[in-house]
Formats: structure tokens, C-alpha cells, sequence
């Protein structure tokens, strides 16, 4: 994936794995930002108040910001496992949490790495998931002469109209792909129009 395209959920998901005694319930929550993740750990850890350790991990954004928690387990065994299922998966704007219960048998280190991971895999493999692409949104001022003009630049889905209103001159709403807006600005400003991205001015040609 590009910079301006990853994958999200599309919906939440859970598995459950076993091992010698232990269970390791997984769950993936979308989430938005950090606070939203924070609020569905609360919720997940309310729900699971009888678990022995309720260990997560999310990633968020693009560029990804990332974080994990062994929350009681030894370091290293559980966050990081969990971490890097998200990471393989393509995952972002999403937490993962695993609760356990002892069964009674120590798994050792290893066995911690392979049962949390395992469960935040098969969690990860449930969830739906959907395309997400990065767009701008840019406000265009022209001739009303040249309006034809602009609408001959538009590409859908990768650039598209999404308003348009007259007067002495026209004014028109586009959106567009990250990957595509450098040549469409270009384009824009061959045409003489004032540009506006995302609310910040970039110029006139």
C-alpha cells in the first residue's frame, strides 16, 4: 500500500484460541484516534473484568502511530506479539486486545509469543476490511468561460465534482486523489484559477 492508501476494518471482529488450559480471546475494534482507543480498552477490560491480563496494541494514521502493552505478562510476550499481527495485516486505526485466562500451566515465553499472536491473527483474518484513500478537497474560482474547462479535468472516481454555483464567476468543489492533485493543481492554475486545498490557499496561475 501507498502512503495514500491503506486498509481499515470495515467491522469488528473476535477469535479465540487455546492452549494447554489457557484461553486467549481476541478482539479488533476500529478506532479513530487514541482517545477512542482508549475508551474501547475500558470497555473490552469491563467486559473481561474475570480475565487474568488483558493485553493490546493499536496502530493509527498514516504515517502509522503505534502502541502495545504486555499488562502483566512478561515484556515482550503479548504487546509486541500482538503488534506485529496488526502490522502484517496492513491494519490501521485499530486495537487489538487479548484477554486471557490461566488455565493453570505456565506457557513459558514462548508459548505467550505464539498463543497471543495467534489470536490477534485469527482475529485480524475475521475482521471485514475496506480501501481507504487519502483525498484533498479543493475550491476552485474561474471565468465562468472557463468552467467547461475544469469540468473536463475531473476523472471519476479520482476526481470528481462535488459542487458547483455561478455568478459573476464560477466556483467549483473538487475532490481529489492525494496521488492525483499535483497535476490537477497544475492543471487549475494553467487555466488561470484561484485554488483553494482543504482550505488553504496554494496559489493562482
Amino acid at each position: 500500500m501507498s502512503a495514500d492508501r491503506h486498509q481499515a476494518l470495515a467491522g469488528d471482529a473476535r477469535a479465540e484460541v487455546s492452549d494447554r488450559g489457557s484461553r486467549f480471546l481476541a478482539r479488533v475494534v476500529g478506532v479513530a484516534d487514541e482517545a477512542a482507543a482508549g475508551r474501547a480498552l475500558a470497555e473490552i477490560e469491563r467486559e473481561y473484568s474475570d480475565a487474568t491480563h488483558v493485553c493490546w496494541a493499536w496502530r493509527l494514521g498514516v504515517p502509522e502511530r503505534e502502541r502495545s502493552s504486555d499488562a502483566g505478562e512478561p515484556g515482550g510476550t503479548a504487546g509486541q506479539p500482538i503488534l506485529r499481527a496488526l502490522q502484517s495485516a496492513g491494519i490501521t486505526d485499530a486495537l487489538v486486545a487479548v484477554a486471557r485466562w490461566y488455565g493453570g500451566t505456565k506457557l513459558g515465553r514462548g508459548g505467550l509469543v505464539r498463543a497471543y499472536g495467534a489470536a490477534a491473527r485469527a482475529a485480524l483474518a475475521a475482521a471485514p476490511r475496506r480501501l481507504v484513500v487519502e483525498t484533498v478537497v479543493l475550491a476552485v474560482e474561474i471565468a465562468l468561460a472557463r468552467a467547461g474547462a475544469v469540468k473536463r479535468l475531473l476523472r471519476p472516481p479520482h476526481i470528481e465534482l462535488l459542487d458547483e454555483t455561478y455568478s459573476t464567476r464560477a466556483r467549483l468543489e473538487l475532490r481529489a486523489e492525494v496521488a492525483y492533485a499535483p497535476a490537477l493543481r497544475s492543471a487549475l492554475a494553467d487555466l488561470g484559477a484561484t485554488v483553494t486545498a482543504d482550505g488553504t490557499p496554494i496559489g493562482r496561475g
